[in-house]
């Protein structure tokens, strides 16, 4: 039986280990292809701790972490992510932005990753003073080499839950792939809600 654990603020802070650790394993993986740094995972993850409304949802089977997915007010976010928001004239104060979403194959297809996007959107609406819910996801070309075969986007699972591909709104972050001896620049493309708070 796997618990969902819903943890807000600095609740979050025994968590940042297991979330840094789970993270550098998920995103090893197609598209990321992260060659992982935990010092850049703890910093990162403390920007969730230092938020009084941010929210962890985690999958727990027995004590292990075995998913996790972020939220937080795109206010608390850095700046890189906040600044796609600000040239576009979208008001930072009306966004709740999700971090990831991370879960470990074996977990996969029991409909977690819906309880994922559940739980933020649920806390979200609770805090009653957002408009949106945003996140961002990497996108690589369709001939890379590295694609695995068979690979399909989750673009129809987040059109279906409402979100919509955001043609003009792009963050840019560094990380090492593997393979590579230094850090390459990424795009990430975002996807945004209307948040419905019926």
């Amino acid at each position: 039986m796997i618990e969902i654990r819903a943890c807000q603020g600095s609740e979050v802070a025994p968590y940042l280990d297991a979330v840094a650790a789970l993270r550098i394993r998920v995103f090893r993986d197609w598209p990321y292809l992260y060659a992982g740094d935990h010092a850049y995972e703890t910093k990162y993850l403390a920007t969730y701790a230092r938020s009084a409304q941010s929210l962890f949802v985690l999958a727990l089977d027995g004590e292990r972490v075995i998913g996790a997915s972020t939220g937080v007010p795109l206010t608390d976010e850095t700046p890189a992510f906040q600044r796609p928001f600000v040239e576009r004239g979208i008001a930072l104060t009306e966004v709740f932005y999700f971090g990831e979403s991370v879960l470990l194959h074996d977990y996969r297809g029991c409909g977690l990753g819906h309880r994922f996007f559940d739980e933020r959107e649920r806390h979200a609406r609770r805090l009653g003073r957002f408009a949106m819910t945003a996140f961002c996801a990497v996108e690589r070309a369709m001939d890379d080499p590295r694609r695995p075969d068979g690979y399909r986007p989750n673009d129809v699972f987040w059109t279906k839950r409402g979100y919509r591909r955001q043609d003009d709104m792009f963050c840019l972050l560094e990380w090492q792939e593997i393979g590579r001896d230094v850090p390459d620049s990424h795009h990430l493309r975002f996807w945004l809600r209307p948040l419905d708070h019926a």
